[in-house]
């Protein structure tokens, strides 16, 4: 990834792409890794205005609530994405975020 010639939304959407399937990662995590900690509503719009090839789906709140779910098609399909890829979900929260948390700050070291 050449930060200097893209910009935030598309650097963004570069991390979320290299997210493993059935893996989750958080808004803040990502801006973190970017060097925006302080970014991740940011991160978060980038989120609801990706393209289809980005898995959004993949990215939730810090504590592992669906906050991004309003922004996908129908009423909960980035619920159904998730628990197609193995993600344990209920009422609106990821259950196992501990396990499966993805942390571009590491996995990308």
């Amino acid at each position: 990834m050449e930060p200097k010639s893209l910009n935030f939304f598309e650097r963004c959407y570069e991390v979320a792409r290299l997210i493993p399937y059935g893996r989750v990662t958080t808004y803040g995590a990502i801006a973190k890794y970017l060097g925006a900690a302080r970014s991740a509503r940011m991160v978060g719009y980038a989120m609801n205005s990706c393209h289809k090839d980005v898995p959004a789906h993949r990215v939730v709140n810090r504590i592992g609530l669906l906050t991004g779910k309003h922004h996908f098609e129908g009423t909960k399909l980035m619920q159904q994405l998730l628990e197609s890829e193995g993600v344990k979900i209920v009422d609106n929260q990821v259950q196992n975020m501990t396990e499966i948390f993805w942390n571009p700050s590491i996995e990308l070291m």
